[in-house]
């Protein structure tokens, strides 16, 4: 099971949205090389405001491009980087991985999946409305986030658009993701 990465994208300061780049370099515990969201610990505004010491769970984020052909089809143009995301894909069911699962990304990078993005009231600022489409409840009435998944670096290495991503399912039980 694989895919392809699609694009890169990466800001050393706070903003919504990533410039894509013609690389970026993963370094092992803490993300994404001069991207504002790398370090140890929590890095995310509202996460530092909670508690600064909290791990964190979130230094790579990843985006399936499907995601933006699907709200495509409702009316809103959404384009690698614009969700804040770092690594964009395709081929990979990201939602139905399990916690844990590694995805190794071009010849050397890893990266360890460690839940879903939990997304927040600025994708309406981005586009109005387009929070409803990444999430929501369903039938069900569970809620269902689509934004994507965090992850944390394993082993780092530099990554480019068309690298190819192999998925490494962990042992054991799997745990479906949760929001992180």
């Amino acid at each position: 099971m694989g895919g392809t990465v699609t694009a890169v994208s990466s800001n050393g300061e706070y903003s919504f949205t990533k410039p894509n780049r013609e690389s970026i370099t993963l370094l092992a515990g803490l993300g994404v090389e001069g991207d504002v969201h790398a370090g140890v610990t929590v890095k995310h505004r509202s996460r530092v405001a909670q508690d600064p010491t909290q791990p964190n769970l979130r230094q790579v984020h990843l985006i399936h491009e499907e995601l933006f052909e699907g709200v495509a089809g409702r009316g809103f143009r959404v384009g690698a980087g614009e969700l804040g995301e770092n690594i964009t894909t395709r081929g990979i069911d990201l939602l139905g991985l399990p916690t844990g699962t590694l995805l190794r990304i071009g010849d050397h990078a890893v990266v360890e999946v460690t839940g879903l993005r939990n997304p927040c009231a600025q994708i309406d600022n981005f586009q109005r409305g387009l929070l409803k489409e990444v999430v929501g409840r369903g039938d069900d009435g569970r809620v269902f986030y689509k934004a994507g998944v965090m992850g944390v670096v394993k082993v780092g290495g530099v990554v480019r658009p068309g690298e190819s991503i192999v998925v490494e399912l962990p042992d054991g039980p799997h745990r479906p993701l949760e929001r992180v």
